[in-house]
């Protein structure tokens, strides 16, 4: 199984795809030991053509796949996007368009939550794919004949699978649902997130302004340090160590040695000293500069209990639309439609997902329709009121 090597081959190859529509795209990738993903193949296929590309090969210019990626006039389609457009994002400097995520089109297409690459496709054309070699070490060269037709399983069966559901989207006049997923699957700042920022995916308890400040100060500098070393973040400093910086704010060198998260003899690292120094930069903050605690929304009595009435709508809902659950509403909108009814500004409450699922949530918590128990089978009913 021939594997491009060349730019040349390349140029020819991203030419040929230029041709089609769309082109189906994935990737294999190393990032267990990196932070930023090591590209080791890329998968690309359309109708009539298919491509296996080794961005390992010395003196391969990636150019015109990335010309490829920016193409508008070419769909490209992926299965569950994120990293694949992380890695483009990288390497190239930007951001796959148009794009069409199969994973998300299934999932508003009834295929369920999250559902797989394997299971979509034998969903859809009925043929079995064999994984065994989805642990493939990508680095290792030469790639066997199983690894690359592996690899290009994942790509080839995509184009039946784009198809079908593009189909489905049509027949349903649900294409104009996928529309607030792919902008932001194609937005920079998905993938460009700002080190500022790096604590919100940290989930620590925090009871005062100082602690969040360290807290802020530590995961931008644990965030810098990573990508400019290019190793996993728990490889600088782990979440735990973060917290417990936070809680007991160390000074020096014998005080962060007496941590339990730090490894024995690290405070004389220098990372530990530059680690020391944002600690003490955070505590030097005068009052009126420290940042203020999130607000915490104080859920009223009985939403609780409104919450609970609204899963039940919305698996209702969901099944009734042959959608999945996920693409409605998180839990997250369900606790906030519970709590703040109209005044809930999450995406359940905006676009096609209020249409198809929102109104009918107030209408629930206004106490307007009732959840009755039919025939073993769930249903709605007005409540009129007298």
């Amino acid at each position: 199984m021939h594997l491009i090597a060349t730019t040349a081959e390349l140029e020819a190859v991203c030419a040929e795809l230029a041709k089609s529509d769309f082109a189906t795209v994935d990737t294999e990738f190393i990032r267990e030991t990196t932070y930023w993903p090591e590209l080791c193949l890329i998968q690309m296929a359309a109708p009539g053509i298919s491509a296996l590309i080794d961005p390992l090969a010395p003196g391969l210019d990636l150019a015109p796949f990335f010309a490829l990626m920016a193409d508008e006039s070419v769909t490209k389609v992926f299965h569950a996007a994120r990293q694949d457009i992380e890695i483009v994002f990288h390497l190239g400097g930007l951001i796959p368009h148009p794009v069409f995520d199969t994973q998300v089109a299934a999932m508003v297409c009834g295929f369920g939550d999250s559902v797989s690459y394997d299971q979509l496709v034998q969903k859809v054309t009925g043929t079995h794919l064999d994984k065994s070699s989805r642990f493939t070490d990508w680095r290792h060269r030469p790639l066997s004949d199983k690894q690359l037709s592996y690899a290009l399983a994942d790509v080839t069966h995509l184009i039946d699978v784009y198809q079908h559901l593009v189909a489905e989207l049509t027949r349903e006049n649900r294409a104009h649902w996928l529309n607030e997923e792919m902008e932001i699957l194609t937005s920079r700042d998905t993938y460009d997130p700002h080190p500022e920022d790096a604590w919100k995916r940290l989930k620590m308890r925090l009871r005062k302004p100082q602690e969040l400040a360290v807290v802020q100060a530590v995961a931008a500098w644990r965030e810098r340090e990573a990508r400019e070393r290019n190793v996993p973040r728990g490889r600088v400093l782990k979440d735990d160590a973060i917290y417990e910086v936070a809680q007991q704010q160390p000074r020096d060198a014998a005080a962060l040695a007496r941590l339990r998260t730090v490894p024995k003899g690290w405070e004389r690292s220098a990372t530990a000293t530059a680690l020391l120094e944002v600690v003490n930069a955070a505590l030097a903050l005068p009052k009126e500069a420290l940042p203020r605690l999130p607000k915490t929304i104080q859920a009223p009595e009985g939403s609780g209990a409104a919450s609970e009435l609204l899963k039940v709508l919305l698996r209702l809902v969901a099944e009734k639309e042959g959608v999945a659950a996920k693409v409605l509403a998180s839990g997250e909108d369900i606790d906030r439609i519970a709590a703040e009814g109209e005044q809930a500004d999450v995406p359940a409450m905006h676009g096609w997902r209020r249409e198809v699922f929102g109104n009918a949530a107030l209408r629930l918590v206004r106490g307007e329709v009732a959840i009755r128990f039919d025939k073993r089978k769930i249903a709605l009913l007005d409540v009129v009121r007298s």
